[in-house]
């Protein structure tokens, strides 16, 4: 619409060239300054669990959240257990470091 206004025809088909061959570039270095502050500063991180069903088969999704209420990364595994817990950890304390506090509801799987 704004290069319209200024008398500049583009058709959808080139928008959508754009799209595809910038959009990435644009959103990775949004993600990365993204991580990079979340590195230095003092955020909580909140680990949460929840059943789903895949194929009709139970699986359990694990997800960090930050203060904002933002999932922060996802993992889903078969089984719910120390073994899926500290593989979910370690998986986000790789892209995101290392949380200074992490607060949890304080369940019976949390303990390991």
């Amino acid at each position: 619409d704004l290069l319209h206004e200024r008398g500049i025809d583009v058709s959808h088909e080139a928008v959508r060239f754009w799209w595809h061959r910038f959009g990435p570039v644009f959103a990775a270095e949004i993600r990365k300054r993204r991580i990079e502050g979340m590195r230095s500063s003092q955020w909580r991180r909140h680990p949460g669990e929840m059943v789903v069903k895949i194929n009709g088969e139970r699986h359990y999704l694990w997800r960090a959240v930050d203060h904002e209420g933002e999932a922060l990364e996802s993992f889903v595994t078969k089984t719910r257990d120390k073994k899926a817990a500290l593989k979910f950890l370690r998986k986000s304390m790789k892209r995101y470091g290392r949380p200074d506090t992490i607060v949890t509801d304080r369940l019976r799987s949390y303990g390991a």
